[in-house]
């Protein structure tokens, strides 16, 4: 899938098909001004295929910024060594205790496929034995799937809050809610991994998973290594940029070291 949470460029024949192949949208995306580009870029973030969205706008393929975030300034964790390796955010979901359950919630009426992509998403994360546990609630949830109509994205995120909090929302593309659950159970997960925390491992290199882009800059949120993840490519990680629209990342063992260290 090049360019994982981009768009949709479907092939002339679906076994060859990849999933948000170029930067063009199927539907006309509303211009996003340049004052706008300044301020995003100002934060960081690349400023290629920047997508106006639900009040704010979408970065990097799969990242909601909103305005009130042009606004914040914080120090960032910056990277020294330009490798694919597993990066996190300067602020992480706090955890009182020894442990936190973070609720999942999902608004309106889903098919029965999605609905068991989300119920896997869960069960990858809870056989890790984490100090973070997750569980699904009906409504309400500290992070709430939002399924959305849109064709400029399959899926978005955003990074833990200042106070330790996830991020409380994931956006779908309810056209996207007909894959198989693998391929739904990986997008979700790379989305709930934005939301406490994880950036892309091939921050440095996009090109390393979409075939093109560059550095995404550590931005005003940080992309800090994890100790003890590879400082040379890793080819399947659940947090690279892309896929294939037929690809499952269960969690492998560097993702699983990751995700150990923080939580």
């Amino acid at each position: 899938m090049r360019q994982l949470f981009s768009l949709l460029c479907v092939g002339m024949f679906a076994a060859l098909f990849m999933v948000a192949c170029s930067k063009a949208t199927e539907e006309s995306a509303a211009p996003v001004s340049q004052d706008v580009l300044d301020q995003i870029a100002s934060l960081g973030f690349s400023t290629d295929g920047v997508v106006a969205s639900d009040g704010g706008y979408i970065v990097e393929g799969d990242i909601f910024l909103t305005p009130s975030d042009f606004a914040n300034s914080k120090t960032t964790g910056k990277l020294i060594v330009a490798n694919e390796e597993q990066y996190r955010t300067t602020n992480l979901v706090s955890v009182p205790g020894t442990s936190r359950n973070i609720t999942i919630s999902v608004s309106g009426t889903v098919n029965a496929n999605f609905s068991a992509a989300i119920d896997a998403m869960i069960t990858r994360y809870n056989s890790e034995n984490l100090r973070l546990t997750f569980s699904r609630v009906a409504s309400g949830g500290n992070i709430n799937i939002r399924i959305v109509n849109t064709g400029q994205y399959i899926a978005s995120a955003g990074f833990p809050t200042n106070s330790g909090n996830p991020y409380g929302e994931v956006k779908y593309a309810n056209r996207y809610t007909n894959y198989s659950i693998n391929f739904m159970t990986t997008v979700l997960a790379h989305e709930v991994g934005h939301c406490i925390g994880f950036r892309h491992t091939d921050y440095m290199n996009r090109a390393y998973s979409c075939g093109s882009g560059g550095n995404e800059g550590a931005s005003t949120v940080g992309a800090i290594h994890i100790p003890g993840t590879p400082t040379g490519p890793d080819p399947n990680s659940w947090m690279l940029a892309c896929l294939s629209a037929t690809t499952n990342r269960p969690f492998n063992a560097n993702d699983k070291t990751a995700l150990a260290y923080l939580y």
